[in-house]
């Protein structure tokens, strides 16, 4: 489990294939800030932008880790298939404060980003997500954005048209702390991001479907 709260920017430089087929997944290395794995064991999971993975070497003299990561994860988020900077944040330790909220680090769906500019001290962050997800999306809901705990300012159900399938499309506020210490601070229009729905909305949609089919 996560809170959402990112503990620190990393680094995929390093990308491996484990082989040759579509079947196979990748080995990731990953340099972190430093001192950030002190604490690390080998076999702890850490969220990459919002996907739980969990570390299979640790080098910390280095400030390195490697994953694996596979197949089927790379199909089902965005990135972790090439280099760049990327969200971390380890796993939730029962003493911990929940500062964010309760994040699984299962990515439910990729969305794109359509609008990011500064609003007087802030950013806003628009973000089309998947229809699929539209029902678990609520003003002032919690959603993860590339591991990051956020709050949904506006919510609009969008038709589908020629070039877009219908969808959902939500409206976030950045303060500039979020900006500069979180890897959401790269993004550009048309931007693909990990999504994570709020837990409970999902056991909440689940008993209401299941009262209506009984």
């Amino acid at each position: 489990m996560f809170t959402g709260i990112i503990t620190g920017m990393g680094r995929i430089i390093a990308v491996h294939s484990q082989g040759s087929s579509s079947h196979h997944g990748k080995r990731l290395t990953i340099e972190t800030p430093a001192g950030y794995l002190d604490d690390v064991e080998l076999g702890d999971s850490i969220a990459l932008n919002g996907a739980c993975m969990t570390a299979i070497s640790l080098d910390p003299a280095s400030n390195r880790f490697t994953i694996d990561i596979s197949a089927e994860s790379l199909d089902k988020t965005c990135g972790l298939a090439e280099p760049g900077i990327i969200n971390l944040e380890k796993a939730l330790r029962a003493h911990d404060r929940l500062g964010g909220h309760i994040v699984s680090g299962h990515v439910d769906g990729i969305g794109r980003v359509t609008h990011f500019a500064q609003v007087g001290e802030s950013w806003e962050l628009r973000i089309r997500a998947p229809k699929e997800l539209g029902k678990y999306l609520a003003y002032k809901g919690s959603i993860t954005v590339n591991g990051v705990s956020l709050t949904v300012n506006r919510v609009i159900d969008l038709a589908g048209d020629a070039t877009n399938p219908p969808g959902c499309e939500i409206s976030i506020n950045l303060i500039p702390h979020t900006v500069q210490h979180t890897a959401l601070g790269q993004l550009a229009k048309d931007s693909q991001v990990n999504l994570e729905i709020d837990l409970i909305a999902r056991y909440c949609e689940r008993m209401l479907s299941y009262q209506n089919t009984v």
